[in-house]
């Protein structure tokens, strides 16, 4: 190699003493940490000068390798030692490959800095040696490497050692150039985006469509809205982040959707109260027939809020006078559109939330903002959708809600419904406390056993149990005809229903507690009336005499008679998820192994109570004037109708005992007698509930005596007058007065009495 070096005063004095000898000879020795390597180079000296920077320099050439020994005295200043030269011995055959495979490297690395002359002269070297020894200039090798390089004797260890470090060398290259690149396009991308934007907006304010949407937007808006300190202190934090952040950073999307979601809240909207309790009245009785339990809790929330406005008595401790009210009931009886008449009552606005089927805590509180696509919760975005911060929330099907993976929803409306607390509801997405004391809630629901009790505990539960024929009648004529005549493009005066045949249709077509099967038997005759009009213009009037002719023949027939016919069969009173119905109770007796079979798809309790009956019956049966023998040492089997229908509940017992005296003693049950209590093993008889929903079922299906727990006479009080008419109720604790009471007198043989035949009372 022929390199320049600088001259210090110890350079110098070596050069000055070699020129002196006159061969221009010198050792060439690499120095690391102060220590002089162990082999140097024997270089001449070609030139002895200035740089162009005015340091004194001299140009040497390396000639061979030599092992340096111990030092010598000499003339001059310069250090003199001894040095024998490395003789190099002849290239081994892996030596060729080696290489080829390091010039091929060395041409790649040469290539990507573009020095063409010095590729060509690395394809010129024939010498190994020569080729091996020129990775000196190689500014990627350090000194450290160059100096095993030089202590390296043979040629085949040097190519070795080199190909390795080219290798690693030109990772390095390729990771740092990927880096490189990829920050390149990058940048250019950031580049070309702010270009972009920036023209998009200048083109924007020329057409006067500048949307503004920036953190300066975003926090004037903040400043100018209506907001609560504390909202508006969390709302200003998040405009400082946003403005810190980078437009391209996901964390600025999620700031701009909290704050829109913020300022669409409205935080200081409320709607003014109707104080006018008769037109409140006026308007809920105008939207459905009956229900006056509802109506009347309506009136009094009324007037104790325009009671406490006259008095200028606002709220206490933050607290608005908000309620939550739950509406129970079966389907079809008017719960759900009565929120919407609640709303127009109180001239509020109204927001439905659908909650059937609904397995997400996070649905009711919201998500953390750390998920991705988090949304607040329907409480929040009910609220946003009503704009108003006093609504009437309908919370639909709340007895539907059930409990996932993801949290117990139900566990999450406790906050919500609870007036004591809710007035710093906080919502998960929006992390800030949200006033819901002034909205009234009501929650629908089919079964009220279905909802959890702490939930349950925190809503004035309101029970609608369906409606009588005259008020189903009254219902058809008023509401639901109307509606059906104008869905079928009909006027009143091209078709007629009357009144007879709304009746018929409601005792003998639609047996149900609702009234939503009467609309469909009313719009069913709209259709039929509407082709028939076709053919024949002329105005249509439907009747009880016609009605077969557009609903066929009647489904619902009285059949009690019928049923408790034969000694065995009693009649009782179930509540179901749709209602109050009629329910059946089977007994026979036969030859066979002692004991007790249940048929019916009967539940634990309802078993439990076939086997309470029976033993009373076995206990009491000769004080009750029963046979001893007709239970004991046979084979009982006790059926409830329909079958494939699950049934469960305390309440049949009575009925069982009756139809298993029946059985015992001959006398059948009579046939206007429906009756409903859970009974002990002492016989007495003990509240069940759901005994309006029972009295209505038992009115529908034409019974006219009932029988009664006495603990639960007092819930005759909500009985419909006009049932209360039709019924005779009788309330009784000992099962003995019910047997009594139920069971028909029993003949006596006229054989015993002359041949006159009398009945025993």
């Amino acid at each position: 190699m022929v390199i320049p070096v600088t001259l210090d005063p110890t350079t110098q004095a070596a050069v000055d003493a070699a020129r002196a000898t006159g061969d221009h000879k010198l050792l060439a020795v690499p120095r690391l940490d102060g220590e002089y390597g162990s082999v140097g180079a024997i270089a001449t000296i070609e030139k002895v000068g200035r740089l162009p920077s005015g340091e004194p320099a001299a140009v040497i050439r390396g000639i061979a390798r030599a092992r340096i020994g111990s030092g010598v005295p000499g003339p001059g200043a310069a250090l003199w030692v001894e040095a024998s030269e490395i003789d190099e011995p002849a290239p081994a055959g892996k030596a060729r490959e080696l290489a080829r495979e390091y010039r091929a490297l060395v041409t790649s690395v040469l290539q990507q800095r573009g020095a063409w002359q010095v590729i060509d002269a690395v394809e010129r070297m024939t010498d190994l040696g020569e080729l091996a020894d020129s990775a000196g200039y190689a500014p990627w090798l350090s000194l450290t490497q160059k100096t095993e390089l030089l202590a390296a004797p043979d040629v085949t260890a040097r190519l070795d050692l080199l190909v390795g470090w080219v290798k690693e060398h030109l990772a390095e290259q390729e990771v740092t150039e990927q880096i490189n690149s990829e920050v390149r396009e990058e940048l250019e991308k950031t580049q070309r985006e702010f270009l972009l934007r920036q023209q998009l907006a200048a083109i924007r304010k020329e057409l006067g469509e500048d949307a503004p949407d920036g953190s300066a937007d975003y926090r004037a808006r903040v400043e100018t809205a209506d907001l609560p300190e504390k909202v508006r202190e969390a709302a200003l934090r998040e405009v400082g982040k946003l403005e810190r952040a980078s437009d391209a950073s996901p964390e600025a999307g999620w700031i701009r959707t909290w704050l829109d979601t913020v300022l669409e809240m409205p935080w200081s909207t409320r709607t003014e109260d109707n104080t006018d309790l008769t037109a409140a009245r006026a308007v809920l009785d105008t939207d459905h027939a009956g229900l006056s339990d509802v109506k009347d809790r309506i009136l009094e929330y009324l007037a104790v809020r325009n009671r406490r406005a006259e008095r200028d008595l606002g709220v206490i401790g933050g607290r608005g006078s908000g309620a939550v009210l739950a509406l129970a009931g079966p389907p079809g009886v008017g719960k759900t559109s009565l929120g919407e008449s609640v709303a127009r009552a109180l001239g509020r606005r109204f927001v439905r939330v659908s909650l059937g089927g609904i397995r997400d805590e996070a649905e009711i509180r919201g998500h953390r903002r750390t998920y991705v696509g988090a949304l607040p919760g329907r409480i929040v975005r009910a609220l946003r959708e009503a704009g108003s911060m006093n609504p009437v929330v309908l919370l639909d099907e709340v007895d539907k809600l059930s409990a996932g993976y993801a949290g117990d929803p139900a566990a999450a409306l406790l906050e919500v419904l609870d007036p004591a607390q809710n007035h710093t509801f906080r919502d998960h997405y929006l992390e800030v406390d949200l006033d819901l004391s002034d909205v009234l809630f009501l929650a629908t629901a089919n079964v009220v056993e279905a909802i959890p009790g702490p939930l349950l505990d925190r809503m004035e539960l309101v029970t609608l149990d369906g409606y009588t024929e005259d008020e189903k009648v009254a219902i058809a004529r008023d509401h639901l005809l109307p509606r059906q005549r104008e869905r079928a493009g009909l006027t009143a005066d091209e078709v007629d229903v009357d009144p007879s045949a709304l009746g018929r249709i409601a005792g003998e077509y639609t047996r149900e507690a609702g009234v939503r099967q009467l609309e469909r038997a009313l719009a069913k005759i709209m259709r039929k009336v509407a082709v028939a009009l076709t053919d024949d213009p002329a105005p249509v009037r439907v009747d009880a005499d016609n009605l077969v002719r557009y609903l066929g023949r009647p489904k619902h027939t009285p059949e009690s008679a019928e049923r408790t016919a034969v000694p065995g069969v009693a009649t009782g009173l179930a509540v179901t998820g749709a209602g109050g119905d009629v329910l059946f109770i089977e007994a026979t007796s036969m030859e066979g192994e002692p004991g007790l079979t249940l048929t019916g798809q009967l539940g634990d309790v309802m078993k439990e109570s076939a086997h309470i009956a029976l033993s009373y019956l076995r206990a009491n049966g000769r004080r009750l004037g029963l046979d001893p023998n007709a239970l004991a040492g046979r084979r009982i089997h006790l059926h409830v109708p329909a079958g494939a229908v699950p049934k469960d509940g305390p309440s049949a017992g009575i009925t069982m005992v009756t139809a298993l005296a029946s059985l015992a003693s001959g006398r059948p049950v009579r046939p206007e007698f429906g009756m409903t209590g859970e009974v002990t093993l002492s016989g007495r008889v003990l509240p069940i509930g759901g005994v309006k929903q029972k009295l209505l079922a038992a009115h529908r299906a034409g019974l006219t005596e009932v029988i009664i727990p006495a603990r639960n006479e007092p819930d005759l009080d909500d009985l419909p007058t006009e049932v209360r008419e039709a019924l005779t109720v009788h309330t009784l604790a000992d099962v003995a007065d019910v047997l009594a009471l139920a069971l028909r007198p029993a003949e006596i043989d006229p054989a015993e009495l002359g041949g006159q035949r009398v009945t025993a009372a």
